[in-house]
């Protein structure tokens, strides 16, 4: 049986993108192992669930929930502390897992190995150089992320050298979107990466109950992420509630980063200050259910940055999925979703105004409402779910295993 190793070197559950690519390979009749990690030992046991009925392994190459494991820790900082004073970028700034996931990887016999992630990229360099089958799925353009003021101890050069090796010397490259895919292709002057959009399962709807009798019957807009923070557009959602005129609810979920929750109610006007709701993560597995309680679901993702500006939030896709109207900033990544969906309107990123125009747009209309919410349905049916786009992915391996047969 031909292997695939996919390399990572975090959670299982933080990289969904890692279990579609797993998942559909395996049913393809590929042997798939997952090199990753485990940190925290509640994300470690979401791994351990989300590997329940899995049909391919998932090795944490290094596993710091029971102990610490101080000598690689010790290397990071080492590595870190190179770059902060005298300049020198170095893999090991990349994180705790990067020498034992090189370690792992090249111990690993397989016929094509898929590197996700920033720590998989200087791995991936290293198998080039031992003469394997590589591949690198570019879920982010990692040397372009961050705002500006974030990326100053950032290796910057040595993600861009990776990047373009990895994109130039691999048999094959993955993005999310087409905006990223030129620019990609522009910048490396490489071959231009394959897009497969980092959708979601159509049979996900399968154990989904049928939500709309318990959706609030004045309109609700939902916005979901791991952390409830700074630079993901909640600014301009809140900003944007004096200008609305009709009633909504705000329903907000992830986990506050500190003190941002208590500043963003401070920023909330009086008279919605009890229709914006705070709610706690939830599992994977109760996430859609969640989303198809509302109507409206918010995408405020900043242009602050080229990988944000070019990448589709996965919000997107799990909205569609849910049902959802949708109101997203206009970033070059969700306006290319947005011209092929109906149920997608756009805002100006940063601008409240904006936000709150089309709101009342949408708020206005129930009939208007209803139909952005059918499009949003139809379009990921149709064509945004990933049963669409794994077709692309098998297709892409076994032409790289038939090339290297050849």
């Amino acid at each position: 049986m031909r292997k695939i190793c996919i390399v990572t070197g975090v959670h299982l559950c933080h990289n969904p993108r890692v279990i579609k690519e797993a998942s559909t390979l395996a049913a393809a009749g590929f042997d798939v192992t997952v090199l990753g990690g485990a940190f925290d030992p509640k994300l470690k046991q979401r791994d351990q669930d989300l590997l329940a009925n899995a049909s391919y392994r998932f090795v944490p190459v290094v596993d710091m929930t029971d102990t610490p494991r101080r000598k690689t820790i010790s290397k990071v900082r080492i590595g870190k502390l190179l770059h902060r004073t005298i300049g020198l970028e170095n893999r090991w700034q990349m994180g705790e897992a990067f020498g034992p996931l090189k370690k792992m990887a090249l111990n690993t016999p397989a016929d094509l190995y898929i590197c996700h992630m920033e720590q998989a990229l200087a791995v991936g360099d290293r198998l080039l150089r031992a003469d394997r089958r590589v591949a690198v799925d570019m879920e982010d353009w990692y040397s372009h992320d961050l705002p500006k003021r974030a990326r100053k101890y950032r290796p910057i050069r040595l993600l861009q050298k990776l990047e373009r090796r990895l994109l130039s010397d691999g048999v094959f490259g993955l993005c999310p979107s087409h905006a990223m895919a030129e620019r990609l292709a522009a910048a490396y002057q490489c071959p231009s990466p394959a897009v497969i959009y980092n959708a979601f399962p159509w049979a996900d709807r399968e154990t989904l109950e049928a939500k709309a009798a318990e959706r609030p019957k004045v309109p609700s807009i939902y916005w979901f992420s791991q952390t409830l923070g700074p630079g993901r557009g909640l600014e301009d959602l809140i900003a944007a509630l004096p200008r609305l005129n009709f009633p909504a609810q705000i329903h907000l979920r992830g986990v506050p980063s500190r003190g941002f929750k208590e500043w963003l109610t401070a920023q909330i006007p009086n008279h919605w200050i009890d229709k914006v709701f705070f709610h706690a993560p939830v599992h994977n597995t109760q996430l859609l259910a969640c989303i198809a309680e509302h109507q409206i679901g918010f995408a405020g993702e900043s242009a602050d940055s080229s990988n944000k500006d070019l990448t589709v939030s996965n919000k997107i896709f799990h909205y569609m999925l849910g049902g959802l109207a949708i109101l997203a900033s206009n970033t070059k990544g969700q306006a290319e979703i947005a011209a092929n969906v109906t149920g997608i309107s756009l805002y100006r990123a940063g601008n409240p105004a904006s936000l709150a125009e089309q709101l009342n747009s949408l708020l206005a209309s129930p009939a208007k409402l209803e139909a952005s919410m059918a499009a949003s349905l139809t379009a990921a049916h149709e064509t945004y779910c990933w049963e669409r786009q794994e077709t692309k992915l098998v297709e892409l391996v076994e032409e790289s295993l038939r090339t290297r047969a050849s």
